[in-house]
């Protein structure tokens, strides 16, 4: 399952720049890979995972601008049509990257 963060924050003041780069940081700090431009993705193992991910995404979101979630399953999103451009290959965009210990 994919937990699908979509952003657009306002960046017109030094607080909205910040907010915007303290928001990003802590998406990547929470393992979210950027898919595009204000688009992450963070593979969970299940819907109950991707809600505790969602509900941390509500704690830490910016004062002000539009912040979305969409859970998908991962038959979803390989599904997912290119239309313009390549689909990247790389492992560390697949469940192959996920290690149990």
């Amino acid at each position: 399952m994919r937990v699908i963060v979509f952003f657009d924050l306002p960046v017109l003041t030094n607080a909205n720049r910040k907010a915007y780069r303290e928001f990003r940081k802590f998406l990547i700090k929470s393992g979210f890979m950027m898919v595009q431009e204000s688009v992450y993705c963070k593979l969970v193992s299940n819907s109950t995972v991707g809600d505790a991910v969602i509900e941390n995404v509500k704690k830490n979101k910016p004062p002000e601008g539009l912040v979305q979630a969409l859970k998908v399953t991962e038959k979803q999103y390989n599904n997912m049509e290119y239309i313009v451009g390549d689909r990247k290959t790389d492992v560390i965009n697949s469940d192959e990257r996920l290690i149990i210990l």
